[in-house]
């Protein structure tokens, strides 16, 4: 198949929906997309910096507001990529699982009847989801619950099952919700993937370390050694999106820095460990 180097990911004239567009990696993916072609509408209760081609303001903790934000979007819609998102505190539990999974799912159940065949759905989870498939039989109650309402009565009965931390269930929650909800997507040709970023140099960075202590924060960092960029984690989520990735669906990328595999072979301490040594040694 031939295609042209100057549009090698396709976005070129595609009309996409980017959330959270108004910092970090959503406003990096944003620019990206811009970049590349792509007819932009940003959604964020915040503006965007980014030259899009229309903004609009939403609240993802209210219904209604997303209901009437997804009616006024025509379409064809070619990708929605989820990029709002809370870090928990300073934010209560009940916001940061509202925006980061309720009406993130509200939104793209709103706008999948406007996405075209072909389109996609990429969403940004977290490496603070390793290890959500011990919670799958509780998590798969709360995806079986049909709209925004229905998963706030779930959440309200369920509290002491999720707010010990509204981020890391939420989190838990999409990477099983693109599991989840892709066979069905995948019958209207649409797909649907999420990254699990690791520790990233955002505005919300600090939320993070306030709450969790930077030393807690910065053992999540991956062999690679460092924080990653709002643009680094921006990229792997726009080519996720992209219909060069036309048969990769219902996929976690992890876009860590190493963390998971090194988690996974008991290597991240001594990764970790010889790193700096090795820092300390270019240093001394």
């Amino acid at each position: 198949m031939r295609f042209s180097m100057d549009d090698v990911l396709r976005y070129k004239g595609k009309s996409v929906v980017v959330t959270g567009a108004a910092s970090g990696m959503g406003e990096a993916a944003a620019r990206i997309l811009v970049d590349l072609g792509a007819t932009v509408t940003a959604l964020d209760i915040n503006a965007t910096k980014v030259a899009v081609d229309r903004t609009l303001t939403i609240d993802l903790r209210d219904r209604s507001n997303i209901e009437e934000v997804a009616a006024s979007i025509d379409g064809p819609i070619d990708g929605l990529f989820s990029c709002a998102g809370l870090p928990g505190p300073p934010f209560s539990e009940w916001d940061t699982i509202l925006v980061n999974f309720v009406g993130a799912r509200h939104l793209a159940e709103q706008l999948v009847p406007k996405m075209s065949k072909g389109s996609a759905i990429s969403a940004i989870s977290s490496s603070a989801a390793m290890g959500w498939q011990g919670h799958r039989k509780v998590i798969t109650e709360l995806l079986e619950t049909e709209g925004f309402d229905a998963a706030v009565e779930w959440l309200t009965a369920n509290e002491k099952k999720w707010s010990w931390s509204g981020y890391a269930y939420s989190k838990y929650i999409t990477d099983a919700w693109v599991s989840w909800w892709y066979p069905e997507l995948a019958s209207k040709g649409i797909r649907i993937n999420c990254i699990n970023p690791g520790p990233t140099e955002t505005a919300m960075m600090p939320a993070f370390q306030d709450f969790a202590t930077k030393e807690v924060v910065d053992q999540s960092v991956g062999p690679v050694g460092r924080y990653s960029t709002a643009e680094e984690q921006a990229w792997p989520l726009v080519c996720l999106g992209s219909p060069r990735f036309s048969y990769v669906g219902g996929t976690v990328l992890w876009t860590d820095g190493g963390w998971e595999g090194a988690m996974t072979m008991d290597r991240h301490q001594a990764t970790w460990t010889d790193t700096a040594d090795r820092e300390m040694s270019k240093n001394s």
